[in-house]
């Protein structure tokens, strides 16, 4: 199953709406990108990478809560992240229970 779809059908299972994007040029050509109120970015996408997507929200303005997640376990990468503005960053594996309270923290 993909990625997305499988963290999408969990956050319908927490009663949130989502939406699943094929890569961040996607979303930022979509409706979606004034009704979002949190993203959930890995750092490795195809096209622009996570970061690039974080940097780009930023240069037009919006300010929309991100959770970074990611399958290496880099810890120069997620200080990275918060110092950028991340509000979480979960590496893989993560827990149902990590997902929710990181929305919670994201959607304060």
């Amino acid at each position: 199953m993909n990625p997305c779809a499988s963290h999408a059908d969990l956050l319908r299972e927490f009663g949130f709406a989502t939406h699943c994007f094929s890569s961040a040029e996607e979303f930022l050509t979509s409706d979606s990108l004034v009704q979002t109120g949190c993203l959930i970015l890995d750092i490795a996408m195809p096209g622009m990478t996570g970061f690039d997507l974080q940097r780009e929200l930023k240069l037009r303005g919006q300010s929309i809560p991100i959770i970074f997640i990611s399958a290496h376990k880099d810890e120069v990468v997620r200080r990275r992240a918060f110092q950028q503005g991340a509000v979480e960053f979960l590496f893989k594996p993560f827990s149902d229970t990590a997902l929710l309270q990181a929305l919670n923290t994201a959607l304060r």
